[in-house]
């Protein structure tokens, strides 16, 4: 049974259409990525896929069940989610913030137990974040506050993760760090859908990529089929070039900034 579905989904905000007729469905282990330019409804489809909306039509399921149907301790106890942005209102530490995501595990009320805080450890370790635990997060950097928010998450103990551009704000080396962990994570059986605005991520690590323009899935396959200049032109309205750069790795450029690059070589 796959772990996400989207059966002609479609939503609406305040009658404006933003989604229209999406299906896909999502298997154990994949790592897929979400491609789509501003404002073409990625951050609502998540929404839609974690309950937090209910569809206008169609429906979105988790393990089968109509999402904005499951009670939230169940749907905590299957998805983990990591927003786009995070803005601390109290200064918890960052360890504090990451046993929150053990609440689901935990009884009504109970104080965090030994095991929950060394889950909670273990998981700021993975992300070489377990220095910052008695630190608070409002006076951690961005990048440090969205790696505490992976860092929950995992420690929510959830085997499927959807992630809102999840590496914003992190710095190149942590952005490869975290790009990692996620193939280990779905090595090890984990289910994860991320939306990027980077479609390099998307040729490095996805199994699958679904490009979303204007409310609809204009594709959807392995990296190596999707993620083309043809297709990422399309999708963004610009002049893309895919380039081979190993034996199995490719990167997107802009034919924009290839001419730029070109012309400074040849005036240099």
């Amino acid at each position: 049974m796959p772990v996400f579905t989207a059966e002609k989904l479609a939503f609406a905000y305040n009658g404006a259409p933003v989604l229209r007729g999406v299906s896909f469905a999502v298997g154990a282990g994949e790592l897929v990525c979400l491609l789509g330019p501003n404002g073409c409804g990625k951050t609502t489809l998540l929404k839609l896929l974690l309950g937090l909306l209910p569809p206008t039509a169609g429906r979105a399921t988790v393990g089968g069940r109509p999402a904005h149907a499951l009670p939230p301790r169940e749907l905590a106890a299957a998805v983990a989610y990591v927003p786009q942005a995070h803005q601390a209102a109290f200064a918890y530490t960052a360890l504090d913030i990451v046993l929150m995501g053990r609440a689901a595990r935990s009884l009504c009320f109970g104080p965090p137990r030994a095991a929950d805080r060394d889950i909670a450890m273990d998981a700021l370790r993975r992300f070489s974040i377990d220095h910052l635990a008695g630190k608070p997060v409002t006076q951690l950097s961005g990048g440090q506050r969205q790696l505490t928010l992976l860092a929950r998450a995992l420690a929510q103990g959830a085997r499927a993760l959807v992630l809102d551009e999840p590496v914003t704000g992190l710095d190149f080396g942590h952005q490869a760090k975290f790009l990692e962990i996620l193939r280990e994570l779905c090595a090890e059986g984990y289910t994860c859908v991320m939306t990027t605005h980077f479609p390099d991520h998307a040729l490095w690590v996805a199994d699958r990529v679904l490009m979303l323009r204007g409310g609809r899935i204009v594709a959807d396959g392995a990296p190596e089929a999707v993620v083309t200049g043809e297709l990422l032109g399309r999708l963004y309205g610009v002049d893309i070039s895919v380039f081979p750069i190993a034996a199995s790795l490719r990167v997107c450029v802009p034919d924009r900034i290839s001419r730029l690059c070109r012309d400074a070589a040849g005036g240099a």
